[in-house]
C-alpha cells in the first residue's frame, strides 16, 4: 500500500486497532467482502449478524443487521468509498448506496453517529498486519464510539475472523 494513501490518524477525532492475525490477507479480505462469511464473525458475540449485504464498489451498499442478545435489530446501513481488493476496504455511514446523504430510511438508520471505517490489511509473513481506523467528524462521536467498546468489540470480532477462517467456515 502506498504511504501517501495512508490516512493519518488524529487521536482526537479516530480510533484505531492495529494487531497482527496469522491468517493470509487474502482470507481476510474474502471474510470482509462475502456476505455469508461477514455474517459468521462481524458482530462480537453474545449480539449477532444476522443479514448482510454488500455489493462490493464504490458508492455500493454496505448493510448489516445486528441482533441483540434480547432480540432486538439494529440495521446499520452504509456505503462503499474505496475498495483495492486485498488490501483496503474503506466504508461509511455518512452516505447511503449512490453516495447518497444518509437519512433514516423506514427502519434502517445511519447509526448513533457518523464515521468512516478504513480496514488496511498487509502482508506479514504468512500472516496480516490488520489495521482498522475509524474517523469521526467530532470528538463527542469518537467518544461515544470509545465508550461504546470500540477496542474491545472491533478486537472481539477480529478474533471470530481469525477463528472462523482457521475452522475453515
Amino acid at each position: 500500500m502506498t504511504e501517501s494513501k495512508k490516512h493519518q490518524p488524529d487521536p482526537n477525532l479516530d480510533l484505531v486497532m492495529e494487531r497482527i492475525v496469522d491468517v493470509p490477507r487474502e482470507l481476510v479480505w474474502k471474510a470482509w467482502t462475502t456476505p455469508s462469511h461477514l455474517v459468521k464473525w462481524f458482530t462480537p458475540a453474545p449480539w449477532k449478524t444476522v443479514d448482510c449485504e454488500i455489493d462490493l464498489r464504490p458508492g455500493g451498499i454496505f448493510r448489516t443487521v445486528m441482533l441483540s442478545p434480547e432480540g432486538q435489530e439494529f440495521p446499520n446501513l452504509g456505503c462503499y468509498l474505496e475498495i483495492v481488493e486485498n488490501e483496503k476496504l474503506v466504508w461509511t455511514n455518512a452516505m447511503a448506496p449512490g453516495y447518497r446523504p444518509c437519512v433514516p430510511v423506514q427502519d434502517v438508520t445511519c447509526g448513533p453517529f457518523l464515521f468512516t471505517a478504513v480496514i488496511a490489511l498487509e502482508s506479514h509473513g504468512s500472516g496480516t498486519k490488520y489495521t482498522a481506523t475509524v474517523i469521526h467528524g467530532d470528538e463527542r462521536s469518537r467518544k461515544q464510539h470509545e465508550e461504546m467498546g470500540f477496542h474491545d468489540g472491533w478486537g472481539k470480532a477480529l478474533d471470530q475472523l481469525v477463528a472462523m477462517v482457521k475452522e475453515g467456515r
